[in-house]
């Protein structure tokens, strides 16, 4: 079944990276390709969801529930997968809301920001899911010198996610006032 969850979580990676490469060049660049990249951008999104829900649940059935969560890496890693989900979804709503208006002003640079934490996000994940393996890589030492102990479960402090849900709701409210403010 370790296989099955390889092979079926490269999907959704490679369409992760694609889209963010199709974010990057369709808001800094202009032309035929850049528009391309805008246009085709949500099928890629939406490929990636897909992908993404067959490996997470491959993954599960992998080692039993208790055993994921028994191993701190394991949490690590399921952390940053639905992490990588989550933004990545977020995307496809957003790119899937606003169509061709996604790219249009501030909203690019959103969309920029969002596609390279996702990407951060998925590498960090696949680096944790090779260390379950044995097999780590150059970004694990990367990981390691920004002082992440993987072998720890992660955590964020509470006044770290105080601060989350403050710019969550400040973002929200802005959204709202925005959104009325061009009725």
């Amino acid at each position: 079944m370790a296989a099955t969850h390889h092979m079926l979580i490269h999907f959704p990676l490679a369409f992760w990276a694609l889209a963010t490469l199709m974010i990057l060049y369709g808001a800094v660049m202009t032309g035929r390709l850049a528009e391309l990249c805008r246009a085709a951008l949500l099928p890629v999104l939406v490929l990636s969801l897909l992908g993404a829900l067959a490996g997470i649940v491959s993954g599960f059935l992998i080692w039993p529930l208790e055993a994921n969560l028994a191993s701190p890496l394991a949490r690590n890693h399921i952390l940053m997968a639905f992490w990588s989900l989550g933004i990545f979804a977020m995307l496809t709503a957003l790119v899937w809301k606003a169509g061709e208006a996604a790219f249009d002003g501030a909203r690019r640079w959103a969309l920029v920001i969002l596609a390279l934490i996702g990407g951060l996000f998925f590498a960090t994940a696949g680096t944790l899911g090779g260390h379950l393996l044995g097999s780590s890589t150059a970004f694990s030492l990367l990981i390691d010198l920004l002082g992440w102990e993987i072998y720890t479960t992660f955590y964020s402090p509470l006044w770290v996610v105080a601060v989350m849900v403050i710019i969550g709701l400040a973002a929200a409210m802005l959204g709202l006032l925005g959104q009325r403010s061009r009725r």
